[in-house]
């Protein structure tokens, strides 16, 4: 008889890529991980996979059967978060991947309350800037800053963001205040470099406007982007969950020239074709609520709300 370990290490494995990393996965060692995967290759007498020391491939029987196996380990998934729901409890392992910078700074606040009140509740939360494969990479959804372009996601709404243009008071009364979009062409730019692209893009009656100024230092970290506003080196154009606190307590200065960034939002999405599980719209919901619309972080701020 086929073990239901065996499938779930086949498809965590074959998702993965690697046995390591479906091992990290699984929480189980690399070795017991290869043997679910040799008893599975017994039991259904056929070689699933082509393992060498570089690579692991699936075999023409493997990829037949993963379609299948996928759908037993979603259907366990769905079961189980079934009578989950029906018992009131929320329990069993849910994987998010994350940015740091908003990670940090308000949903691992955020949602350490939750765990607390669902204490048999596993959340991983991977904190990285990088853009991921959810289904790929073994994630049940991801949390977003931004536009999802991936037409394979399902998209929640957590609530609404934007952008805003920020320097330290020491740099404004040094450079001046840009008062205009064609003001911003000759001040000194903190950019992200994470996608390549150091421009600032507005939306203003005439359409899209794009503006390009003077590059002064290029990061592709949130945190460091802000500290080096606050230290004068340049505008940032950031997130306003980033740079509340700064303008609060006056280390940085909201800068207004008439016209705002495209509207951006907090997402969280997980695969097409996956039913989403009760904990999964419970952790929704719940930071929904804890984020509140507009969000908590942009109320120290002028402008839309």
């Amino acid at each position: 008889m086929v073990r239901i370990e065996g499938i779930v290490a086949f498809v965590t494995t074959a998702e993965a890529g690697s046995l390591s990393e479906a091992a990290r996965r699984l929480r189980i060692s690399k070795s017991v991980v290869s043997e679910r995967l040799a008893e599975l290759e017994r039991t259904l007498g056929a070689k699933l996979l082509h393992r060498t020391t570089r690579k692991l491939t699936l075999t023409e029987d493997g990829t037949t059967f993963l379609q299948r196996a996928l759908r037993i380990v979603e259907e366990i998934k769905i079961g189980a978060s079934e009578i989950a729901e029906r018992r009131g409890t929320l329990s069993g392992p849910l994987r998010i991947s994350a940015p740091v910078t908003f990670g940090r700074m308000h949903l691992g606040p955020a949602l350490y309350p939750f765990l607390a009140q669902n204490p048999e509740l596993q959340l991983v939360l991977d904190l990285n800037d990088r853009r991921v494969d959810v289904a790929s990479e073994g994630y049940d959804a991801i949390l977003r800053h931004g536009a999802i372009e991936d037409s394979r996601l399902v998209v929640w709404t957590l609530c609404r963001s934007r952008r805003v243009l920020v320097a330290s008071p020491a740099y404004l009364e040094r450079y001046g205040q840009p008062k205009t979009l064609a003001d911003l062409d000759h001040h000194r730019a903190i950019h992200y470099t994470y996608r390549g692209v150091a421009d600032w893009r507005f939306v203003t009656s005439a359409g899209p406007a794009v503006v390009r100024a003077r590059p002064a230092l290029g990061l592709n970290n949130g945190d460091m982007m802000r500290d080096a506003a606050v230290a004068g080196l340049g505008i940032a154009l950031l997130p306003a969950f980033i740079i509340g606190p700064s303008v609060q307590d006056g280390s940085l200065r909201h800068i207004d020239i008439g016209h705002e960034t495209q509207e951006e939002f907090i997402y969280m999405a997980h695969p097409d074709g996956r039913n989403p599980s009760a904990k999964l719209r419970a952790v929704v919901e719940h930071l929904r609520e804890a984020f509140g619309d507009p969000p908590y972080w942009e109320k120290a701020l002028p402008g839309r709300k």
